[in-house]
């Protein structure tokens, strides 16, 4: 399986969503958690608030830069509203 993820990530009060794709998604949230990937290194909280699994590697990596687009980025807020108007750190 190959998953397609989002992460929210805090420094101080911004907020900021970072996409990426895993085969072992357990380990590469531990990664990103530990401070070891370097495009997340510099957040102080990160938190999982969505993700997809794809069968298919390709399929995945699509997927992936689909979200990184401005209408990926709009298609996470819409599908994401809920937990966005509700969340309160």
């Amino acid at each position: 399986m190959f998953i397609v993820y989002v992460l929210e990530c805090w420094i101080e009060k911004k907020k900021k969503f970072y996409v990426g794709f895993t085969e072992d998604f357990k380990k590469r949230l531990k990664k990103h958690q530990a401070g070891s990937v370097k495009s997340t290194k510099k957040y102080d909280k990160i938190k999982l608030v969505y993700y997809e699994a794809c069968l298919n590697k390709t399929d995945s990596l699509k997927r992936e830069k689909k979200l990184k687009t401005g209408f990926g980025r709009s298609y996470l807020k819409r599908r994401l509203e809920n937990y966005l108007t509700n969340k309160r750190l």
